[in-house]
């Protein structure tokens, strides 16, 4: 955990929100420790809020992932200090991030310390705010893309498609031909949004209708689908499970699955996909996530993807930030990416 204590020479005080022995969150002024060689110290600008960030306070399973009373995962900013090994890096550059567990503390605060390896280059063409809202999203649907080899003709169902994660890999998946897929979504924003992207209206499915297991068998003509993605879990993955054609492909972005859905997909030899960014962090392998944010970088630089909707909803304070974990929780976000800006 972060010490929080009085500072001593060469070392600096930020302002912060940690969580505290109580499960609540406060403002409060910490010591950062002193720069290694082979870190840089980044000026946070924005940073964005994810759902593992109300669930570390809730759920015994995400809580492994504190390392530090200072909570966040991901961010953009400005170089301000380099380490002595440091050569890709000079002050001043525009960098963006997904820390996880392997910075000095999280991104509810001013500043924080990375090593250059694990960090990349924001995209010229969009904003602090917008660059924040990418790495985690980024980095998870790329595995998804990545390790499922999809292809145009597949037929796709895609829970949680105007989510964070849900809305890049379908950005992917469009951006590689592959258009063969049904989406959930559940209001008329989300709708928009995704019709916007290139599905056609027929494509996207009100997850909450009465009917839906045979609306989505109608799709493919009950012939099931070649791949489940599944972002959202719970119930929905019992869908997922269902819809999925024999030897088909459930691909688990969550943890969030049912005992029926598992018992679903055994049944059906499914092959299972669990996507996690845990075991590169827990292995330190900083060259994963460098890689994955610079194919980001051109991918919205060249305009492949376009970058993810965001809500900015106040600067660095405890209030914010609670009330953004509130509206996660009650998935009230509506698809936008919840955006924190901290004042210089």
């Amino acid at each position: 955990m972060l010490p929080i204590r009085l500072k001593n020479i060469n070392e600096y005080e930020m302002n912060a929100v940690i969580l505290n022995k109580k499960n609540q969150l406060v403002n409060a002024e910490v010591v950062l420790r002193q720069l290694k060689p082979e870190e840089i110290k980044i000026r946070i600008i924005a940073s964005a809020l994810n759902p593992i960030d109300y669930q570390m306070r809730e759920n015994e399973y995400e809580r492994r992932y504190i390392f530090s009373p200072i909570l966040g995962r991901e961010g953009a900013g400005v170089v301000t200090e380099v380490g002595s090994e440091v050569i890709d890096f000079l002050i001043g550059d525009e960098v963006f991030f997904a820390c996880g567990s392997m910075g000095s503390n999280g991104t509810y605060s001013d500043y924080i310390l990375l090593p250059a390896a694990l960090v990349a280059l924001k995209p010229k063409n969009i904003s602090f705010e917008q660059a924040a809202a990418l790495p985690t999203s980024g980095i998870t649907a790329l595995q998804v893309f990545d390790r499922a080899s999809i292809t145009p003709p597949d037929q796709v169902f895609l829970t949680g498609a105007s989510g964070g994660v849900g809305l890049f890999v379908l950005k992917l998946l469009l951006a590689n031909g592959i258009n063969n897929i049904i989406a959930t979504a559940g209001n008329a924003t989300s709708f928009e949004r995704l019709h916007q992207l290139g599905l056609n209206t027929d494509n996207i499915i009100d997850y909450k209708q009465y009917n839906l297991i045979e609306t989505l068998k109608n799709k493919v003509n009950n012939q099931g689908f070649d791949f489940s993605i599944d972002a959202v879990g719970h119930t929905l993955s019992e869908t997922s499970a269902v819809v999925l054609k024999p030897y088909g492909c459930y691909i688990d972005i969550t943890h969030f699955t049912t005992t029926s859905a598992r018992d679903t997909l055994f049944s059906s030899a499914a092959k299972i996909i669990n996507i996690s960014n845990f075991i590169h962090a827990q292995n330190l392998n900083y060259t994963y996530f460098k890689q994955a944010l610079n194919r980001i970088t051109t991918y919205i630089e060249q305009e492949t993807i376009l970058p993810m909707p965001i809500h900015p909803i106040g600067d660095l304070t405890s209030e914010t930030i609670e009330k953004g974990h509130q509206l996660l929780k009650n998935n009230k976000t509506e698809g936008y990416k919840l955006i924190l800006h901290n004042p210089l």
